[in-house]
């Protein structure tokens, strides 16, 4: 017997409305007001940060002001994204025991590899990459992540259809580090587009939609079943958005945490991405932690967990740091999707050496 799935398509929405949507799906089906679903979604010109990063040190905001580029704060981890209408975003929310399935990196495995398959159905050989990318030939076409909300799964990726590389990188800063792990000159070399690999055999938007839907259905076990908005989803994801998601507060919630003075910093990059991590100390001889804030492209669930650490951290001895961060971890209901708790305890030890 298969789970079935509603299937929505949302069209296009200004980002942080999108966002606003992302957290309404969550808590509606949290509350068990909407089942199994699985959304389409496309963004006029946007700049998306992780949950967890700088915001001035992903994005080129005076560019995208200049430009009339969106900028808003994903409620999911990973590293920044550059959508515009070329772009299809898909979204799976569905309860942990729908897929038989419970460990978050098995069902990225899974979803990511039901994704590659439908779109393999377009012509093209498209295969899963871990962490969390679907490529061809070595270039990502898809991006994705996801994370655990209590018994509900959100999980989403991002297609590129037809778009110009450039202008992702004119409104993102893309670290060097990043290209030179890939051996690459530009961050436009990492990615392809559907309409280059297809040509002028690029299919329209339902093909598309209807190809991925198949490579779910025939990977996952489940049976999409093309259905509608309810009024309830939209009013809570106005509310949303109108009262937290689409405020300037959230979006800049992390901005540039090592301009003051009295910031140190350090950062340690793994294979699973980069966690950055500042410190305000305090004390007398300055051996007490004031505030602590970890950034980064991690994937981590619940994220909030990561707020959980920096508040457990707060007033920690400098000597018990290291010991600390590790013990939050052995004790917390977290899931480590790309990096692991040593990943943390580095970047905390090297803030603590750059200081001196």
């Amino acid at each position: 017997m298969t789970t079935e799935f509603r299937v929505i398509d949302t069209g296009l929405r200004d980002g942080r409305e999108n966002i606003a949507f992302d957290q309404a799906l969550i808590e509606a089906h949290k509350s068990g007001d909407i089942p199994d679903t699985i959304r389409f979604l496309r963004f006029p010109p946007t700049a998306l940060v992780g949950r967890h990063q700088a915001l001035s040190r992903e994005v080129r905001l005076d560019y995208c002001r200049e430009q009339g580029i969106g900028v808003g704060r994903r409620i999911t981890g990973g590293g920044t994204i550059y959508f515009d209408e070329g772009q299809l975003g898909w979204e799976l929310v569905f309860a942990r025991k729908s897929l038989g399935i419970t460990d978050l990196a098995d069902l990225t495995r899974a979803i990511c590899e039901a994704a590659a398959a439908g779109l393999s159905r377009l012509g093209i050989t498209a295969a899963y990459r871990p962490r969390n990318d679907i490529e061809v030939d070595g270039r990502k076409l898809c991006g994705t992540g996801g994370f655990f909300d209590g018994d509900t799964l959100f999980y989403q990726g991002t297609l590129l259809i037809d778009m110009n590389p450039g202008d992702m990188v004119a409104a993102l800063r893309v670290p060097e580090a990043k290209l030179a792990k890939r051996k690459l000159d530009s961050a436009a070399d990492r990615v392809v587009t559907l309409r280059q690999l297809l040509g002028d055999s690029l299919p329209d938007n339902t093909t598309i939609q209807d190809a991925l839907l198949a490579g779910f259905a025939e990977r996952l076990g489940v049976s999409p079943v093309r259905g509608t908005v309810g009024a309830g989803e939209e009013s809570l994801a106005q509310t949303l958005h109108d009262t937290e998601i689409g405020t300037d507060e959230f979006v800049h919630e992390i901005d540039d945490p090592g301009v003051a003075d009295d910031v140190i910093s350090g950062s340690h990059t793994s294979p699973g991405g980069t966690v950055t991590c500042f410190l305000r100390l305090e004390g007398p001889v300055r051996n007490r932690v004031r505030e602590i804030l970890f950034t980064g492209d991690f994937f981590v669930t619940p994220p909030r967990m990561i707020f959980d650490l920096e508040a457990h951290l707060r007033g920690v001895p400098i000597t018990d740091l290291t010991a600390e961060t590790k013990q939050f971890f052995a004790g917390a209901p977290v899931d480590l999707l790309t990096i692991s708790p040593g990943d943390f305890a580095v970047a905390v030890e090297t803030a603590l050496a750059d200081s001196g």
